[in-house]
């Protein structure tokens, strides 16, 4: 399973990268983020846990993951690792790019699926990565793209 969400900000590279980076303030601007908490520090990142809305018009399904991250602050990039929760193995990679005055913020996530038999491609493809990943990763975006651009 592979998603893609992009989106353009009209802010500078410094400040999209700190809103992007800076996972423990997510929910005080994303509305659809339970809580993010770091379980572990270190130079470069740690173990993130995150848990998450996905709403489906006035209801709302619970998600939680926990991943290891690694922030590369001289190349843009913060990569995941999950290593708990029904996404565990997935990778994802936050690349952030400038064009001009506009920064791109390019989210892949790509996962072999769960290990379920039998139904574990169909799960991943057709369920969770486009309704579960590409539905919080959209919003996510779109939250960080307002944040960024108010600052």
């Amino acid at each position: 399973m592979r998603t893609v969400d992009r989106v353009s900000v009209a802010a500078p590279l410094d400040r999209v990268f700190a809103v992007a980076a800076d996972v423990e303030r997510w929910p005080e601007f994303l509305a659809h983020y339970r809580w993010v908490r770091m379980r572990e520090r270190s130079n470069n990142g740690g173990v993130v846990e995150m848990a998450a809305w996905r709403p489906f018009g006035v209801f709302r399904y619970p998600t939680w993951w926990l991943s290891e991250m690694e922030v590369d602050r001289s190349g843009h990039v913060v990569r995941y690792r999950h290593i708990g929760g029904i996404t565990k193995g997935m990778d994802v990679e936050w690349k952030l790019e400038p064009r001009g005055g506009h920064v791109d913020v390019t989210i892949v996530h790509e996962w072999d699926g769960p290990r379920w038999p039998l139904i574990s491609w169909i799960a991943a493809n057709w369920v969770i990565g486009p309704v579960f990943i590409h539905g919080i990763a959209s919003r996510t975006l779109a939250g960080v793209k307002r944040k960024a651009e108010s600052s």
